[in-house]
């Protein structure tokens, strides 16, 4: 049996809490007009208060809390020493007639204090020891515990107006909902924020209803405003009793378990949670026997009260990485320069180091466009050309020159075979292969620029001048046309003319389908130009810069003030980059043809995503964070999508997870499922629960291609890993999980292999080291990792369970930190989430079951708060590399991009962002 004991000090109207040891300061007169009728631990602190205001001699009483048994025992009453003379006049006698009359005063007012009867209280019962029944030594405990935790922690729970939604948004919203001056019940979730949780709206506004002891279904504007003046309240207590009795329906104070079943199913249904909702019944069990464990049937308002403020104490997975808090403000304020010179240098040092790579890229590019503009421009201005077309014409042709080198760089970036040799290599550490696909959109704007100044100044200015001039102007260049003067028809139906009019419109077509509107289907066309939206189109227009290419050597052959071959020297700049990517192309269908894969397993999953279990091609190699490229050719025999891979390199088999959001994604889905083909199909109602499995003959036929490069797979690179995924943006991510998990398992197995040969050969050497030096040297690598993964349904959660549990079973160093967020949950302060999550960490505590994800990792509610996330890792892991990867909708990017820049200038701790966007 555990005890703690318990000292409180009433005197003077001041408390102290800073033990487990309360000391009561009574009167030995009893106050026999104290009331009788109070019962329970309430009455307590009352009576002992109530004995301080009288002036007579002060005694203290010392209780002891049972925490295995949930009672409370009194120890012993002494003397307070107020002054030495007093002691001096009192007497034995004195004081032990003092004592023994507080006791019986105590025994009086208290019918439930009851005569111990476990051993250690018999044996003193002669000092007179007390017991309280175990519900109301709890709930004694708890009042003693909210004051030493403080409830202002929890003011910021139970919300339930929104931080958007003010008094004056009410009356707006009243005076255009209401009818006749009166708002009726259905529409009061409108006016106090809460439009999309009608359902517990109602059940807030019959509570308040309740108190008014009125049976209404309209109320007026000064009824609204009562009503908000009481759900607005600051205080805590005041919104604990609005919550409490929206269950306590016959208002005797008391909640049954088809009370706390019917707030449960309340708070799923405004969450919209319908596993939940289903299971209330089971979870409001649980609450019940956490609350009411002598089976009395019901609980009371300290008992819900108790459970909200210590829903922490269950919560104790995340406990080593909040621990880290005290050293984060070290890490901050040990870092930060407090000279302003200093610090801006520091910030330039970051913002130099985070950006070197681009920098020294991005100048060498523009110091070359530079060089050819200006070694074009003045070549043509010692022409006799320019006499008759003036500043135009070099203008013109030095813009020429830079669109070579611009078509002929834009090829590298989409080299996928290439680029990702090249990451291997020592060429990662200063060439940012991240922003490939951000420098191939950059070369396209130049390139834009360029043809607008290029054909701008021929079509404005140099043709105008040329047509125009006199027959002593023409004359220096008369041998450049032959001697004939050119016309506008001439000009633009000639090959250079038709050949540059051709590419314009064919980049324009290119161009403008490629726009991330475009490409991403958000704009609207009437039939049939709705075609021209989505990836298809975006993927079939590229394929038209293949005749740019074809029409730019064309071009370049035509000039008409060039007629040496050598100095024509458009081949020259797109022949190499053009033959590398026919080579890339080429390749990628040979390998195509080989890598044939087929379907092992496919799952339908909660979402519309399908996952995939695909053979692995004999010889295909991959490292976690690719991602390779898959062709159906029952859809089309042209289309190629990329899909990150999310089985592990060890795995014996490749595995994808699908969103089918697109065409393509959904005739894969639609193949799959009502195909004729031996795969194993998981068909899932909406309750996703119901699995229906079958086996077929025939497959679809799937080609693979890959695998490609991709920021994530440089994870090995960095001390400390934090992993961001949106939605299937995780997909990435849980094959680096896979890949970790399987090195601490070989490492282990290899470990307890050691261990087991070092024992046999020599006992003494048990002791020493089992890795040999090479392999330390990989224990080394990165394996500490924190895993966040958000998403907007619930049903997300059953993509990666497997992978999830195996984690956490495998884990025992804690090296993986998983945290999922569900943001369709209202955040854990507000009103309407507040017993999901009592009931979250409740179930988690008892039975280590995620009651949403159904893994061992708990779910959060709403957004993370990626400041403090970010503030606990760098504490956490001081002078320590991070990488941070993210893969998901842009938005968020910049939000990451921001904190890894800002705490790396304010911490020991450097984060290194990459992105990868879905």
């Amino acid at each position: 049996m555990t005890t703690s004991p318990t000292t409180s000090s009433f005197g003077s109207a001041r408390s102290s809490f800073g033990s487990k040891r309360s000391n009561f300061s009574l009167s030995d007169h009893d106050r026999q007009h104290h009331r009788q009728d109070l019962v329970g631990g309430a009455m307590l602190p009352i009576f002992l208060n109530d004995l301080n205001h009288n002036n007579q001699d002060l005694v203290e009483i010392t209780l002891e809390l049972n925490n295995d048994d949930d009672d409370i025992v009194v120890c012993s009453v002494a003397p307070v020493a107020s002054g030495t003379s007093e002691e001096e006049e009192t007497g034995p006698g004195m004081l032990g007639r003092s004592l023994s009359a507080t006791s019986r005063s105590l025994r009086r007012t208290f019918g439930w204090l009851i005569r111990s009867t476990s051993s250690r209280t018999a044996a003193s019962s002669n000092s007179g020891e007390l017991t309280l029944p175990p519900r109301e030594a709890r709930r004694l405990k708890a009042k003693l515990q909210r004051t030493r935790s403080g409830a202002q922690r929890a003011l910021n729970g139970l919300r339930f107006i929104s931080k958007t939604t003010g008094p004056s948004d009410a009356e707006e919203l009243f005076e255009s909902l209401a009818v006749d001056g009166l708002l009726a019940r259905a529409d009061f979730g409108r006016c106090i924020g809460m439009a999309d949780s009608e359902e517990f709206a109602v059940g807030i506004f019959d509570t308040l209803a309740r108190r008014r002891r009125q049976n209404i279904a309209k109320i007026s504007k000064e009824e609204l405003r009562d009503f908000w003046s009481q759900i607005s309240d600051q205080s805590f207590d005041a919104r604990l009793q609005i919550f409490f009795d929206m269950a306590d329906s016959n208002e005797d104070g008391r909640i049954t378990r088809e009370g706390v079943q019917e707030l449960i199913m309340l708070s799923a249904s405004a969450n919209k949670l319908s596993k939940l909702k289903e299971q209330a019944e089971d979870y409001a069990s649980l609450i019940m026997e956490e609350l009411d464990p002598e089976n009395f049937g019901y609980i009371e308002l300290w008992q819900l009260e108790a459970l909200l403020l210590q829903r922490d104490v269950y919560i104790d997975y995340s406990r080593p990485l909040s621990a880290a808090s005290v050293a984060w403000s070290q890490n901050l304020s040990s870092f930060r320069p407090k000279n302003l010179l200093r610090r801006l240098n520091r910030s330039l040092n970051c913002l130099m180091l985070d950006n070197w790579q681009r920098g020294w890229i991005l100048l060498l590019w523009i110091v070359a466009m530079a060089s050819l503009f200006a070694w074009k421009f003045f070549q043509y201005r010692n022409k006799p050309a320019f006499e008759v077309i003036r500043y135009c014409l070099p203008v013109a042709k030095g813009a020429a020159e830079t669109l070579k080198l611009n078509m002929a760089l834009i090829l590298l970036p989409v080299c996928r075979n290439t680029l990702t040799w090249l990451r291997s290599t020592r060429a990662r550490s200063f060439i940012p292969f991240d922003d490939s696909i951000n420098f191939h959109k950059t070369i396209a704007f130049a390139i834009a620029i360029g043809i607008i100044v290029h054909a701008g100044n021929h079509v404005a200015c140099d043709f105008p001048r040329l047509v125009n001039s006199s027959p002593e102007e023409f004359a220096p260049i008369s041998a450049d046309f032959h001697g004939k003067r050119p016309t506008y028809e001439f000009l633009f139906t000639g090959p250079e003319g038709l050949t540059g009019i051709l590419m314009v419109i064919f980049i324009a077509i290119s161009f403008t389908l490629a726009a991330s509107h475009f490409r991403r289907n958000m704009v609207r066309l009437p039939a049939p130009f709705n075609k021209l939206t989505g990836f298809n189109a975006f993927w079939y227009s590229h394929h038209l810069l293949g005749l740019v290419y074809v029409l730019l050597l064309i071009h370049g052959s035509c000039l008409y003030f060039v007629h040496k071959w050598y100095q024509k020297t458009t081949w020259m700049y797109i022949s190499v980059p053009f033959l590398l990517y026919v080579v890339e192309r080429s390749i990628r269908t040979c390998r195509s043809k080989h890598y044939a894969v087929k379907i092992l397993k496919a799952s339908n999953l909660p979402g519309n995503v399908i996952s995939l279990i695909m053979s692995k091609p004999p010889g295909f190699k991959y490292r976690s964070g690719q991602y390779i490229f898959l062709q159906c050719p029952a859809i089309s025999p042209f289309e190629w999508h990329p899909f990150s891979i999310t089985s592990a390199p060890g795995d014996e088999h490749l595995s994808v997870h699908i969103m089918t959001v697109g065409d393509w994604t959904k005739e894969l889905k639609r193949a799959i499922s009502e195909g004729d083909h031996s795969i194993s199909i998981v068909h899932q109602a909406a309750s996703v629960a119901a699995m229906d499995q079958r086996r077929l003959f025939n497959q679809p036929k799937l080609f693979l291609d890959g695998p490609y490069g991709a920021p994530a797979q440089d994870y090995r690179n960095y001390d400390v890993l934090l992993l961001v995924g949106l939605g299937i943006g995780a997909t990435p991510f849980v094959s680096i999980l896979k890949d970790l998990l399987n090195s601490t398992r070989t490492a282990q197995e290899q470990t307890d292999s050691n261990t087991e040969t070092s024992t046999l050969d020599s006992p003494s050497s048990f002791t020493s080291s089992c890795l040999t030096p090479n392999d330390k040297k990989k224990s080394q690598r990165a394996t500490n990792a924190h895993f966040y993964w958000v998403t907007r349904e619930p049903g997300s959660f059953e993509w990666f369970k497997g992978v999830m549990d195996e984690v956490a079973e495998m884990d025992h160093k804690g090296q993986i930190e998983l945290h999922n967020y569900l943001t369709s949950v209202y955040e854990e302060s507000d009103a309407r989430s507040t017993l999901i999550t009592m009931v979250q960490a409740l179930n988690h505590a008892k039975h280590g079951v995620d009651i949403l994800s159904g893994t061992s990792v708990m779910t959060h509610f709403a957004r993370p708060n990626w400041k403090e996330v970010f503030t606990k890792i760098a504490s956490k892991h001081p002078f320590s590399t991070v990488g941070v990867f993210y893969c998901g909708m842009p938005m968020l990017a910049k939000e990451l991009k921001m904190l890894s820049l800002e705490l790396s200038q304010k911490t020991s701790t450097r984060f290194e962002f990459h992105k990868e966007y879905f």
